[in-house]
């Protein structure tokens, strides 16, 4: 991710045309869907979006899962419907259990339906379609449209828009190819809410550009962070302290490392002694393994440390080596708002839920 960043940065006079070409490009395929002339499905209960205006770790899926806990916390009957990025269903509207494979769902989509099983997680390219045949077969009284601020094909209630800092600063309006935006900064009129994913701290920090940047979009600003519990070992579930301060090994395939780097030096005392990064949404397989353990067995190391994303899996080739971070979700500061997000979105789906 960081040799494309220096490449876009280099190059940025050359690719200057392209980009506001894609831009206006995604600007005229956003006012056709909304004259009508491309045809969109609305979901016969309400739809919210967990989007981003980039790509990289924004923190889509945890938030996702948070909403389907709360929906399971009042037993409110949940959807997830995404296009499981390079899953291989069987099947159209795959509907995920906790046996499917990474392959046949995808490790995001696995996880969540691994991690919150009162809900559901409906796998289809074409989400309208699972939309269609989740009300059908489940009857959702929610929707959770995963990654779908772009997916203009299915019609929503809200748009949570998640952005990095980054995207308010370096990365502000810089659209693909000179960036790592997929739209330009005029998409943002659609947001019902911003969130951002980052320390309470650096989220108070960023006022000045908060400001700036998104106060004329008249919506609120979250903050939400990962509170780390500890790390747990997948066949045990044994406790952090167990390996605090001695070496690891550290695995990841995500699209933010350094920010898994930083949570697993806070919780065990260390960096890790080794730091394997593989490419967001990497497929592992046994051979990856087998580098991994014996990089592992090179340093004398015991401990081998990854994501709940790439746990999914690794999991298949060893539990009794491999730990993971327990966390939780935890909203921060606010700006423009009132309330924080628990409280904003409990207060949306009071006036949801009674939508005709």
């Amino acid at each position: 991710m960081s040799d494309t960043l220096d490449l876009q940065r280099r190059l940025g006079a050359l690719l200057f045309l392209p980009s506001r070409a894609y831009a206006w490009g995604m600007r005229l395929r956003r006012q056709w869907y909304e004259r009508g002339a491309l045809e969109s499905h609305r979901p016969p209960r309400p739809c919210v979006s967990i989007g981003n205006i980039g790509w990289g770790g924004s923190g889509k899926t945890p938030l996702t899962e948070w909403l389907l806990r709360w929906a399971a916390r009042r037993d409110v009957s949940a959807v997830v419907l995404t296009r499981g990025y390079r899953a291989t269903p069987p099947h159209p509207h795959y509907l995920v259990t906790e046996t499917s494979t990474p392959r046949e769902a995808g490790d995001e989509p696995l996880l969540l339906a691994r991690s919150c099983p009162d809900g559901h997680v409906v796998v289809d390219p074409m989400r309208s379609r699972a939309a269609q045949w989740a009300w059908a077969e489940l009857r959702p009284e929610l929707f959770l449209l995963d990654d779908g601020f772009q997916h203009l094909k299915v019609q929503r209630d809200i748009d949570l828009v998640l952005l990095r800092p980054k995207d308010l600063n370096e990365e502000w309006d810089r659209v693909i190819p000179a960036g790592s935006w997929r739209e330009d900064e005029s998409a943002l009129t659609r947001a019902t809410a911003f969130l951002i994913k980052c320390s309470a701290d650096e989220f108070l920090a960023l006022e000045p550009l908060i400001r700036a940047r998104l106060a004329r979009f008249n919506a609120p600003v979250f903050n939400f962070s990962f509170k780390p519990l500890g790390v747990k070992r997948l066949d045990l579930a044994q406790a952090a302290e167990s390996f605090h301060g001695e070496p690891y090994l550290l695995v990841t395939g995500v699209g933010e490392p350094d920010q898994v780097v930083d949570t697993a030096e806070m919780l065990l005392g260390n960096r890790p002694e080794l730091h394997l990064r593989y490419d967001d949404h990497h497929d592992y397989s046994q051979a990856d393994w087998t580098h991994i353990r014996a990089q592992a067995d090179l340093k004398n190391i015991s401990h081998i440390l990854c994501t709940a994303k790439d746990a999914v899996k690794l999991a298949r080739y060893d539990t009794r080596h491999l730990w993971t971070f327990d966390h939780t979700l935890e909203f921060g500061p606010t700006f423009f708002a009132e309330t924080t997000f628990p409280d904003w979105w409990g207060n949306w789906w009071d006036v949801l839920r009674h939508r005709d």
